[in-house]
């Protein structure tokens, strides 16, 4: 492994993330960095105050690079720490879906993520505000997945099979929302199922709900899915293919208010919001520098 000048890492570790021993983590990290110059520093986190502990960190071990050792839980509340800082974000992905990991492509392995946290490039990348209150690094979404993620977190089985059990049970129960979308240059009203609001192209299963999208470009989309069957999907979520064409509409922005004739579910980034009637979101360009792989110039 080639090494730059020493490092001083801060690593910020989920220590039930991917179900491993909360001391796995940091173990597997001291054994591949043992030979470098690199200096490194860690805190698991309690889930109590820590948010508050880790930007106190920060702020006296002054890092060059601050690493998020979870899921996008994690993810999440590094890129809030960082945000407006020159401090990059390093991802070593321990979560059980990863989405922001692999729209960066950054490695499952500890070793290949430590590789591109010492040696990858630095890339700004954008975020967005949601209702003025919260940061969305990935995806948002009012309706049906919303729905999903809360019947998810209530199932007491895990893996596919809780998550199919949760397909069906949304699935028998869905309904259409009549929406209002306002954007910068338009207003459109829709009957949707639901309607995503996009930084990233896929969700952490691999559904492919925004294939042309961009963390880096400044916008977001607002996926409207005004279609959908079983079949379809099963298909998005297993085979990572893309949904229809005829039963999405995309609309690109920087910023959106969106309101529907009831409340609806909501989540962001996974984690369910409850219901509401209206969200606005915004664009935050290049707000945020996290490392990712070199990219391979041609020859």
């Amino acid at each position: 492994m080639h090494n730059p000048a020493s490092l001083k890492l801060f690593f910020i570790i989920n220590p039930i993330s991917g179900g491993k021993e909360k001391n796995d983590w940091e173990k597997e990290i001291r054994e591949y960095l043992k030979a470098s110059p690199h200096t490194m520093e860690f805190y698991l986190l309690t889930g109590e105050g820590d948010k508050i502990s880790v930007q106190q960190y920060i702020d006296m071990i002054k890092p060059d690079r601050v690493i998020a050792v979870g899921g996008d839980g994690t993810v999440k509340m590094g890129a809030e720490l960082l945000k407006e800082t020159p401090i990059p974000l390093g991802i070593i992905p321990a979560g059980s879906a990863n989405g922001m990991a692999k729209e960066l492509a950054i490695p499952l392995t500890v070793k290949e993520a430590l590789d591109i946290i010492i040696e990858g490039e630095c890339k700004k990348i954008d975020l967005l505000r949601i209702n003025e209150e919260h940061i969305c690094i990935h995806l948002s979404d009012i309706g049906l997945n919303a729905m999903l993620v809360k019947y998810f977190e209530q199932s007491k089985k895990r893996g596919m099979w809780g998550y199919g059990k949760a397909v069906f049970r949304v699935l028998w129960e869905k309904q259409k929302m009549d929406v209002t979308i306002v954007t910068d240059e338009d207003t459109y009203k829709r009957k949707a199922y639901m309607v995503a609001f996009a930084n990233a192209r896929k969700y952490g299963t691999g559904a492919n709900i925004n294939p042309d999208g961009d963390v880096a470009d400044s916008r977001f989309e607002a996926v409207v899915i005004r279609k959908i069957n079983l079949l379809e999907i099963f298909k998005a979520i297993f085979t990572n293919n893309s949904f229809h064409p005829r039963r999405i509409e995309v609309f690109s922005m920087r910023n959106l208010q969106l309101t529907t004739h009831r409340k609806a579910y909501f989540q962001i980034d996974g984690e369910f919001m409850g219901k509401t009637k209206e969200v606005t979101v915004r664009v935050l360009p290049q707000i945020l520098n996290v490392m990712v792989p070199r990219q391979v110039q041609p020859s």
